[in-house]
């Protein structure tokens, strides 16, 4: 499929969605929206019925990752009834969920702006590595609106008293800032070899067990640790123990080899095919 605002690909595993608008310093509107629901919804598919995508990259081309909402889809939601623009909400909070859900690690790579519902985005994924020039805000309440549908996300990244503060003030905070509070994991002078080896380490993991990790850390957002909770993860470990990856982990690990999925890995989508 060819999109108008952004790129997709996957090759020896590893998928990455790329943004590209770069006049509008990618800006998001409901069409870069229904592109990426889309392409996510492609790759999530190839990874779960064929295991060609071990792991999802997000990027940005440019000098910033994205300047939050377009300003003539945001002329647009003025202009809407409430039915319209809940409508138009529930795509982009659908989208937060695709990415946040995704069967696979995602990795979100950070360079210059990040703004609004940007941070959304960067939340939502399990990993992410800004450049030191990075720079973030949740700028909605200049406008008289609030970060609603990406405040899952940064709320449980941040936690809620940090974001009590920059989604009240709608400062702008660095990318030292957004390591601090959780934003970003990591920060990076090259990006593109900070991206290689964080793919590297994820590609050498089992795909199984890092899906299953990503549904064991949701189960438990809560923090209680209840019967419930204890009879979960006790059964979640019994039966990745006795699963197809698991047992060849295992014996991988015994007899001194490589585990299968990593010569997978090596051989799938070696021609560098396109998530269409």
């Amino acid at each position: 499929m060819n999109y108008q605002y952004i790129n997709t690909s996957l090759e020896n595993g590893i998928a990455t969605l790329t943004l590209s608008r770069t006049d509008k310093h990618n800006a998001f509107d409901e069409v870069m929206i229904g592109e990426m629901i889309t392409a996510i919804d492609a790759l999530a598919a190839q990874a779960v019925n064929t295991g060609d995508c071990h792991l999802l990259v997000l990027k940005a081309e440019g000098k910033h990752f994205s300047a939050g909402a377009d300003l003539n889809w945001m002329r647009k939601q003025a202009a809407m009834d409430f039915e319209q623009n809940l409508s138009d909400a529930k795509e982009l909070a659908s989208l937060m969920h695709k990415l946040d859900t995704f069967p696979r690690p995602t990795l979100a790579m950070v360079n210059g702006a990040a703004f609004g519902g940007a941070l959304g985005l960067i939340c939502a994924c399990d990993i992410a590595i800004a450049a030191p020039n990075a720079s973030f805000c949740l700028s909605e309440v200049k406008l008289g609106l609030i970060p609603a549908a990406i405040s899952p996300y940064v709320l449980r990244a941040m936690g809620e008293r940090q974001s009590r503060r920059y989604m009240l003030t709608a400062e702008r905070f660095d990318a030292h800032a957004a390591l601090e509070l959780g934003v970003v994991h990591q920060l990076a002078d090259d990006l593109n070899a900070a991206e290689e080896a964080m793919t590297a380490t994820l590609i050498a993991n089992s795909p199984q067990a890092m899906q299953w990790c990503k549904r064991l850390v949701a189960a438990q957002q809560s923090g209680e640790i209840t019967p419930e909770v204890i009879n979960y993860t006790s059964e979640q470990i019994a039966r990745i123990r006795v699963s197809e990856e698991g047992q060849e982990g295992l014996n991988a690990f015994f007899d001194k080899r490589q585990p299968a999925w990593t010569q997978v890995n090596l051989q799938s989508s070696g021609d560098g095919k396109h998530a269409d």
